[in-house]
């Protein structure tokens, strides 16, 4: 008995459905210009009726790129960048591509410089750097030139395309928001000093203060850890005059809790705290801590953006994106007693 074979269908199946060239249904797969909306809507309609899918893999041997966007960020767990990873994948995804991600123990020079030379042998089509302190920053002064790259959260004052949350912006709203439930003064808990995320946290915060006339304390420098936070916190807790702080992420925010827990300063009764990043488990801590939200969904799809625009175009029109953060208010802020 003979087996009816079946084969996949072809472009040129699309176009004998549709009345078109093969040509013609390629400029609708590639979104060129130069097709009438009214064809437009008759291949599309074609290649859903027969199911057609698009030969990747041959297009890569005429174009040389893939689809397929290479990620360069430091091995390591810390919610901000782990997020803007997640979210970057999904959002790559959701547009048809595939993302292969270097990860590098530190970002310097030698490790970024490694990782990018391994995206390009893998002709991937553009690149992303997430590169949020000052060592990564200078590692992308020797990327190729004329290679699609987008950096997150990296150096503001370098003229790489870059897409990242308004740091200042964020803080600013929380430490607005302190000063109007009636507080003097905030103290500030910073992130470490060689990031920019925590750099603009610090201005943010300062701004603030200056904008209401009001006494700006020394910064408190830690690192992003809750240990980091509960010494800076054990600091604070000894100092009557302390009544707000503003933590530079939410970690350091539960290290402040503890610190203020075990010296019977009660929050927000006596001390009011204020986070960043807005973890899952913030809304479970004791209490339930008020903190600043970044829409890391939201930059994801414009480095997605910003990088393809790079692809298709050669450049981009707007290569500095800004997204701004929302305060999301709980329970660890009140009036001082």
């Amino acid at each position: 008995m003979d087996q009816k074979t079946t084969r996949d269908p072809a472009m040129t199946d699309v176009a004998r459905l549709a009345g078109v060239s093969h040509q013609t249904v390629s400029r609708v797969l590639n979104d060129h210009p130069n097709v009438r909306e009214q064809t437009r809507l008759r291949v599309r309609a074609a290649i859903k009726e027969l199911g057609y899918r698009p030969n990747r893999a041959a297009r890569a041997l005429v174009t040389g790129k893939t689809y397929l966007i290479g990620v360069v960020a430091q091995n390591s767990t810390l919610y901000g960048p782990a997020s803007l990873l997640s979210a970057f994948e999904e959002a790559a995804g959701e547009a048809g591509f595939g993302v292969s991600v270097g990860r590098v123990k530190v970002l310097d020079r030698d490790s970024i410089a490694a990782a990018v030379e391994r995206h390009r042998d893998q002709r991937v089509a553009g690149i992303v750097v997430i590169a949020p302190n000052s060592s990564a920053a200078d590692a992308l002064a020797d990327v190729p030139a004329g290679l699609p790259l987008v950096t997150v959260d990296g150096d503001p004052d370098r003229s790489t395309p870059l897409v990242t949350v308004d740091q200042a912006s964020g803080a600013y709203d929380a430490t607005e928001h302190l000063l109007n439930a009636g507080h003097d003064t905030v103290w500030h808990v910073s992130g470490p000093t060689d990031w920019f995320d925590a750099a603009g946290r610090v201005q943010g915060w300062r701004r603030a203060l200056e904008a209401a006339g009001k006494e700006v304390p020394p910064v408190m420098a830690a690192d992003w850890s809750a240990a980091s936070g509960y010494k800076a916190g054990q600091m604070l807790a000894r100092m009557p005059e302390v009544t707000a702080v503003f933590c530079s992420n939410d970690h350091l925010a539960l290290g402040v809790l503890r610190a203020m827990h075990e010296r019977d300063r009660r929050v927000p009764h006596d001390v009011s705290v204020v986070g960043f990043d807005d973890v899952p488990e913030a809304a479970y801590f004791i209490p339930p801590l008020t903190t600043v939200r970044p829409d890391f969904a939201a930059v994801a799809r414009e480095t997605l953006g910003l990088l393809l625009e790079q692809v298709s175009e050669g450049e981009s029109a707007q290569p500095r994106r800004t997204i701004k953060p929302v305060l999301v208010a709980r329970d660890s802020v009140a009036p001082p007693a």
